[in-house]
């Protein structure tokens, strides 16, 4: 019971971002029953975790349709929220470490605004070429958890299958940018991201407000030594581009490589070889530090961070961290199921087999408006998703005793020093929920909440399980 009691601590934080304290216990509600669901089937999967009776499925689809919590003022308060629930976020330079990505989710239905096809890069043989679905990018930050490093999420958008405007010319590396401001983090940050947000946008984006991007860069890409100016000035603009080099090239020179111990997150015992070059990088007009790296088993690779005060070490050591947002995309699709929102539109125009965007700027104010709530909807089911996840990494780092004590449950392995994963923190706040619920129902407002709103008939259940 006391694991919940830590738990709704948390989560009374973000009331002011809901309009209404009953709205803000509806969204409480969803959160607790995505925490604890053992089936990832939507919206019933929640009714059923909870016991509650049958009649307040509808209730729970007018409150994900509904406008009573607002979107990005929730999103901004939750990562203010994190940054004060969690005791060591990860910080170097004193600058927090952020770290951004995309996902794409498969979705069928043909009656789903933003739905499309879309092609993934992944190397995995288990993953089609080409699915139908919704494309999201996610901001997440890194905090420490005894000896290991969870990537909390932060805010996640759909970014991709609508456009509202023939105007918009927005790219995705754009709707990151956006997507950063949403969560409004006031601190600097390091913004560690794939090769794939290694852009003129996004630099210029991060270096307006003061911060950094650490990234890689492809083994194609060139960088320019500073031009020395020798003898008199003549006329005209000074020359600032120097000798062009091949960035590859940097692998060539073994004389110049340096040895050290592997800072790679999970390495053991490795040393690589490594070699830092400050280069003008024409996208960006600038000096930026580039460093080639020479795992003996993960290959060769380049990195690259516009901070040239930051060390060759600490680049590579928060590019290595970069992964922990895709096991934090595993554990939202596996565990908390925070992309399995089956909400339709009657409405809408149904879709065809390898449809691309859906272009709504012809389309008349009503039907806009009704696209406009679904995806809001899909949005707020999402953040219910993230804050879940966020609220079982917070008790696996600030409770780990607490909760292998309420896990009740068997693991063949548990590593002494790690903080215990979403899925133990889970089980254990599911076998510890009857007994908040039926203990605490006189004098919490969600515990309350709940039992007003269970079916008699399953209430046994939870009596037998207290």
């Amino acid at each position: 019971m006391q694991l919940w009691l830590y738990w709704w601590d948390a989560i009374w934080l973000l009331r002011p971002g809901c309009s209404r304290l009953r709205t803000f216990l509806w969204f409480a509600t969803c959160v607790a029953g995505l925490t604890v669901r053992t089936d990832l089937l939507g919206v019933t999967s929640i009714v059923r975790a909870l016991g509650l009776h049958e009649r307040y499925y509808d209730k729970l689809l007018d409150h994900f349709h509904g406008t009573g919590v607002h979107l990005d003022k929730m999103s901004a308060l939750w990562a203010r929220v994190v940054l004060r629930l969690f005791p060591d976020p990860l910080r170097v330079n004193d600058r927090l470490v952020l770290v951004g990505d995309g996902i794409k989710v498969p979705k069928c239905g043909k009656k789903m605004p933003a739905v499309k096809l879309l092609h993934q890069e992944s190397e995995s043989n288990t993953k089609p070429e080409y699915i139908m679905g919704h494309s999201l990018q996610a901001v997440s930050v890194l905090v420490q958890a005894a000896n290991s490093v969870f990537a909390v999420p932060l805010a996640i958008r759909i970014h991709e299958g609508l456009v509202w405007s023939n105007r918009d010319k927005r790219t995705l590396l754009d709707k990151m940018l956006s997507l950063l401001n949403i969560v409004d983090i006031q601190q600097p940050f390091y913004f560690v991201a794939d090769a794939y947000y290694a852009s003129q946008k996004i630099i210029n984006g991060l270096l307006d407000q003061g911060n950094h991007l650490v990234t890689r860069v492809k083994s194609n890409a060139v960088a320019y030594s500073p031009y020395c100016h020798c003898g008199s000035i003549k006329r005209g603009r000074p020359r600032v581009y120097g000798k062009k080099l091949k960035l590859r090239s940097l692998f060539n020179d073994n004389q110049a490589m340096e040895q050290a111990t592997s800072p790679v997150y999970g390495d053991k015992n490795v040393t690589l070889r490594y070699r830092a070059c400050d280069l003008l990088w024409r996208p960006v007009g600038r000096l930026v530090r580039f460093v080639v790296v020479v795992h003996p088993t993960r290959g060769r690779c380049l990195l690259m961070s516009t901070d040239t005060s930051l060390s060759a070490i600490e680049i590579i050591r928060l590019y290595g961290l970069r992964f922990k947002i895709e096991l934090g995309f595993k554990q939202a699709v596996r565990v908390v199921g925070t992309f399995t929102y089956h909400f339709w539109m009657k409405k809408m125009k149904p879709l065809h087999r390898r449809n691309g965007n859906q272009y709504l700027h012809r389309e008349s104010s009503e039907y806009r408006q009704a696209v406009k709530r679904k995806i809001n909807a899909y949005h707020l089911f999402i953040l219910a998703g993230v804050v879940s996840q966020g609220l079982l990494q917070y008790l696996a780092a600030t409770a780990p005793k607490l909760v292998w004590t309420c896990f009740g449950s068997w693991l063949r392995t548990i590593r002494p020093g790690i903080a215990p994963s979403e899925l133990v923190v889970a089980t254990a706040l599911r076998h510890s929920l009857p007994e908040f619920l039926l203990n605490t129902a006189q004098n919490n407002n969600l515990a309350k909440f709940i039992v007003d709103r269970q079916d008699p008939d399953r209430m046994e259940v939870f009596r037998i399980a207290a």
